[in-house]
């Protein structure tokens, strides 16, 4: 089974699917943090090429054996890593990578474009989303920044992701809109829970009858 998590910057994507995915007993993929490690690699050498990049996903996230999972999140990767998105070829990289990883198993999959493109057939699909300056506050908490600089940085952030060509980002037609505005992650994660436990007991029922 796949839970497939997507929403804007400060929604509290990597949180949630964490969580959900150590509830549930399933993998997790922070696909954000591919796309973070082409921006870093991009900025270190602006030829890199993103389907030849070697990223390590786990408890950490290394680069060619590099431990970069805090320098994935300066702010200038952050910036960075919304431009890389864009670009068709890193896109068909990442996602053809991606896929790859997903193809057996249950996974917790969290991003801007799994369930629209990375997996459209995904079993659960959830849109989580809160008000753009509840998600700036989160961010701000998180890098020590003040949450008006934050929410700028942000705003111009979502205009890129929801305008680009390839994968824009949006719920798919099917996701579950879940505004995690005012919500513990404890609430957050019984609904995602209790979603997928629902859609897999539906399908074994569907498979017996």
């Amino acid at each position: 089974m796949l839970v497939a998590i997507d929403g804007p910057a400060g929604a509290g994507k990597s949180t949630v699917a964490r969580a959900a995915a150590d509830a549930l007993g399933f993998t997790y993929l922070d696909t954000g943090a591919m796309y973070r490690c082409v921006a870093l690699a991009r900025l270190r050498d602006p030829g890199a090429d993103p389907a030849a990049l070697e990223i390590g996903l786990g408890e950490r996230v290394t680069l060619a054996g590099e431990d970069v999972s805090e320098a994935i999140r300066a702010p200038e990767v952050t910036a960075e890593a919304s431009r890389v998105a864009a670009d068709p070829a890193v896109r068909a990289a990442l996602v053809a990578r991606q896929r790859e990883l997903i193809a057996g198993g249950d996974w917790v999959a969290e991003g801007r474009d799994i369930g629209t493109v990375v997996a459209p057939d995904a079993e659960v699909k959830v849109f989580l989303d809160a008000t753009p300056q509840e998600r700036a506050r989160r961010r701000a908490a998180q890098s020590g920044r003040s949450a008006a600089e934050v929410l700028a940085e942000q705003e111009e952030r979502d205009a890129r992701d929801r305008a680009r060509e390839h994968a824009p980002l949006t719920a798919a037609p099917d996701a579950v809109i879940l505004d995690t505005t005012g919500l513990t992650l404890a609430e957050v994660v019984d609904r995602i829970v209790n979603l997928s436990t629902t859609r897999r007991a539906a399908r074994e029922t569907g498979r017996t009858a």
